[in-house]
């Protein structure tokens, strides 16, 4: 009975020592809870504080995304107020340059006419208007403005057909008034890149007054060189009708058979040379028709450089270098070489220690066409330079005997085969006659020859 009264006490002295330890953990956890609390509170007071002054936080996500989409809009606003600037400035800018365009094109001298791919006048000047001699030209089919048949409506078509270019084109034009103009044309066409042609440019110049100017010009040179070749052909026949006349009168005279036979000679000497300088200058007027036949030009060296020697054995007459084909007629080629050569071999025949005639080949390779040049040159004295300008003037001689058509007719001939002749004083002495002649296509391999002498 006693242990159990023990038993009992020690329970009941459990039960109040757990109680009291239960009261003490109910206090402690109460204050826990208010500390923490108020702990609470001073940190949320304290976040609203710097949320004030710096900015939301991450620990309140939905005040941090109002924030962020409110920073967002305010940048996207700046932006949009920049853009708009820029676009204000590029459209102040553009049409600051289309108002300096229209005011170019207004006020350019030479007309300017815009065809678009559908044969549409899209940009015209006043100087084209006044060029052409139309107005309104704008927005209307360029055929029907310029005229379906006329050369600048064929020039546009071609160029915006396959994409040529014309430079510097001179065309006739009528406008409504009926009268005849003279125009200078220009014409490209419009790309993209290198892509399809999108229309073409065409630049017009009035040429009527030039033209007109140039025609004058041209008559009173025509009409200058027709006199000289009058004076010239009256003075030849002048000297020679004195002469015959003065035989004719010493034949009437009293004189012996033998004395009459010799003026009859030289009267018939006479009638020779008019006729000589007639045909000479028929060779010089006479329209030539140059046949497109191939000609040998180291057979026609050779055989004028033999027949030159022949006439003049104290003058080493020979020819070098490289010779091709060319075009033409051989017989007036081989004249106007055989012309040259002549002259040369004349000039040097009493040159100091014997004369020394060179025709000279060379081919000279262009872009697109190959020349043949030929160069005759000698030893003699040279040509003074007054005489250079009235080289190949028809009548032109420093000749005792000359009939001065030798030159002109060889520049005629070289030209009418589409080439030059330049002359020029050697510096080691002597003149030198350079002709250059075009070559055709495909000719056959020239042939380089050994120096030849006769």
């Amino acid at each position: 009975m006693l242990a159990a009264i023990q038993n009992g006490s020690s329970t009941q002295h459990l039960w109040g020592i757990a109680a009291g330890l239960g009261i003490a953990l109910v206090v402690a956890m109460v204050l826990a809870v208010f500390l923490m609390r108020k702990l609470f509170q001073s940190s949320r007071e304290r976040q609203k504080e710097e949320f004030k002054t710096s900015g939301p936080g991450t620990e309140n996500p939905s005040a941090f995304m109002a924030a962020s989409m409110q920073g967002v809009i305010q940048q996207l606003r700046e932006q949009e107020k920049e853009l708009e600037r820029l676009h204000r400035i590029e459209k102040e800018r553009a049409e600051q340059t289309e108002r300096l365009s229209e005011e170019v094109t207004r006020n350019m001298p030479a007309g300017l006419v815009v065809v678009n791919a559908t044969g549409i006048i899209s940009t015209s000047n006043p100087a084209a208007e006044q060029v052409l001699g139309i107005r309104g030209l704008g927005f209307r089919r360029y055929s029907e403005a310029l005229g379906a048949s006329s050369e600048l409506t064929m020039l546009i078509a071609e160029c915006l057909a396959s994409g040529k270019i014309f430079r510097r084109e001179e065309v006739q034009h009528i406008p409504p008034a009926g009268d005849i103009r003279h125009l200078g044309v220009t014409i490209s066409p419009i790309r993209r890149g290198e892509g399809k042609i999108s229309g073409a440019i065409c630049l017009l110049t009035d040429l009527t007054e030039l033209a007109a100017l140039q025609q004058r010009m041209q008559l009173k040179e025509n009409l200058a060189a027709l006199g000289e070749l009058s004076a010239g052909i009256a003075h030849e026949f002048k000297n020679a009708l004195a002469t015959i006349s003065g035989y004719a009168q010493l034949i009437e005279l009293d004189s012996s058979p033998a004395e009459a036979l010799d003026y009859a000679g030289r009267i018939l000497q006479q009638t020779r040379n008019i006729t000589h300088v007639i045909t000479e200058f028929l060779k010089y007027a006479r329209p030539l028709e140059i046949p497109d036949e191939r000609v040998a030009l180291q057979t026609m060296a050779e055989q004028v450089v033999t027949e030159v020697g022949e006439a003049r054995p104290e003058v080493n007459v020979r020819w070098e270098g490289t010779f091709g084909e060319t075009g033409g007629d051989e017989g007036l080629l081989r004249q106007a070489l055989l012309n040259l050569a002549r002259n040369a071999a004349e000039a040097c025949a009493l040159s100091v220690g014997g004369g020394q005639v060179a025709v000279r080949g060379e081919i000279v390779h262009g872009e697109e066409v190959d020349f043949q040049r030929i160069c005759v040159s000698d030893n003699g004295p040279g040509i003074p330079p007054d005489d250079f300008p009235k080289l190949f003037r028809p009548f032109f001689t420093t000749k005792a005997r000359g009939t001065g058509l030798g030159l002109a007719v060889v520049q005629k001939i070289i030209v009418q085969h589409g080439g030059q002749v330049e002359v020029r004083n050697r510096p080691e002495g002597g003149a030198e006659f350079i002709v250059t002649l075009p070559m055709p296509r495909g000719v056959p391999e020239a042939v380089e020859s050994e120096q030849t002498r006769i």
